[in-house]
């Protein structure tokens, strides 16, 4: 009977990579039948024989923990007053007990983010401040911030950050401090994402099929990245709002100048939140951009010189300093941006290739590409035909966005559709008698095109 039941729940929770070292027949009964009724949602079934197991057996298996998150959860929905409030100070117990038994699956960081986010949640049951649980996430980022990575904590660990602005607890720079200690840990999490993501891409665009696990792990970075890139960094912005205009960081800076001028992270993060928002234009900017330059050159310094002053030695030095292939990316796609709003379209797209290059799985360049072309559509023809056939380009390069970059497949779409409907009719095609043939489109685009079959 017992070996029977433990072929059983090898079978049953093979995911979980347990080991029998306490081999209880009590508790292994009582966890196949937990077990059974956590998988057929019967939580209130299934808290007697889990809380039997979890006191007796704490280490008997990680499903004690996976699997109580979701029967304490239940039973939190489901109550109120004093009881409520027993199931959530037992569902902080609860991760606690993970962390203590089974340290390898439950790090520090993603541990006091739970708890912080589970506090977050019932503020008004607990009875605790906003400050409270500011320092509950916090203790998080100062303890274990390679493992503090949950969208949502790290959103919310910020938003509570303005409220304190707000209520005069906290002070600006403290403030615009977070937002950068935050966005530096997207931005580690997003570029580790992004490289695995990169040859995932690489190789489906050489002709290679993705093994299952490989689907698998392009669904995840994908889903994270745009969780983090589209989502929550847009909600800090949003929620940061006016607190961060040119009005406040301006006399903010100058202010603190002084105080700050050898201190190379101040001078970065003071010099990025100025060309964030739009005041390049101050001559504050270019006095942060010189005094860090001055003591510690980077790419950043020198792209800021670069469109202060148009010259082409610190694009040099941009490209040079920066060793990254991401960040690098991220460069020449600011560049680009930059050329394409001067309509330098040719210089653009030049930038914006170079930016795929090095990160293949962001499609956004095509996108800006194929804008290029679509608004060069009246200048890069001979006649109403081939001025017409750039947006079959157009279309091509946008559809492009959408099969390297699943995050853009539906915007992808509705470009290359909008763009394909400006393009040449199957009766103006067969009126000029030139389908499947060559077609040069010229000015700064330059490219042959193939005009459809019909």
């Amino acid at each position: 009977m017992k070996a029977r039941i433990t072929i059983m729940l090898i079978a049953l929770l093979v995911g979980f990579n347990f080991g029998f070292a306490q081999q209880d027949e009590e508790c292994m009964n009582n966890l196949s039948i937990f077990n059974s009724y956590v998988k057929s949602k019967k939580y209130d079934d299934a808290y007697e024989p889990w809380t039997l197991v979890r006191n007796k057996c704490p280490k008997f298996n990680r499903a004690i923990y996976a699997y109580g998150d979701d029967i304490l959860e239940h039973k939190i929905e489901n109550s109120t007053g004093a009881d409520q409030l027993a199931f959530i100070k037992d569902l902080m117990l609860l991760y606690d007990q993970a962390r203590e038994h089974f340290p390898s699956k439950y790090p520090l960081g993603e541990v006091l983010n739970d708890k912080a986010e589970l506090a977050y949640k019932y503020q008004k049951e607990l009875n605790m401040s906003k400050e409270q649980i500011y320092n509950m996430f916090d203790e998080a980022y100062t303890k274990d911030k390679a493992n503090f990575t949950s969208p949502k904590g790290l959103y919310t660990y910020f938003s509570l950050m303005v409220d304190l602005y707000d209520e005069g607890k906290k002070t600006a720079q403290q403030m615009f401090d977070k937002y950068d200690d935050v966005t530096e840990i997207i931005e580690d999490i997003t570029n580790k994402y992004t490289v695995e993501l990169n040859k995932l891409v690489e190789k489906e665009e050489a002709g290679q099929p993705l093994s299952k696990r490989d689907k698998q792990i392009k669904r995840r970075n994908t889903s994270t990245i745009n969780a983090f890139e589209n989502q929550i960094i847009p909600s800090m912005d949003k929620k940061l709002g006016d607190r961060a205009n040119c009005e406040v960081l301006v006399p903010l800076y100058e202010k603190d100048f002084e105080e700050n001028k050898e201190n190379t992270v101040w001078l970065q993060r003071a010099m990025n939140r100025m060309y964030a928002k739009g005041c390049k234009e101050d001559p504050l900017f270019l006095k942060l951009v010189e005094q860090k330059n001055s003591i510690k050159p980077t790419a950043d310094t020198a792209f800021y010189l670069y469109l202060l002053t148009d010259e082409q030695k610190y694009f040099d030095q941009t490209i040079e300093l920066e060793t990254d292939p991401i960040r690098k990316a991220k460069l020449f796609k600011k560049l680009a941006d930059d050329q394409k709003a001067k309509g330098r379209y040719g210089s653009a797209r030049r930038y914006y290739n170079e930016a795929l290059k090095l990160n293949p799985s962001d499609g956004s360049p095509y996108l800006s590409i194929a804008a290029m072309y679509a608004k060069s559509a009246n200048s890069c023809g001979s006649d109403n035909f081939s001025k017409r056939a750039v947006f079959w380009l157009a279309a091509s390069t946008a559809e492009r966005a959408g099969r390297v970059d699943g995050r853009l497949k539906k915007t992808a779409a509705q470009n290359a559709a909008s763009y394909r409907a400006s393009a040449p009719t199957k009766a103006e095609i067969f009126q000029k008698g030139n389908a499947g043939q060559p077609l040069n489109v010229g000015c700064w685009i330059n490219i042959t095109i193939t005009v459809p079959k019909i």
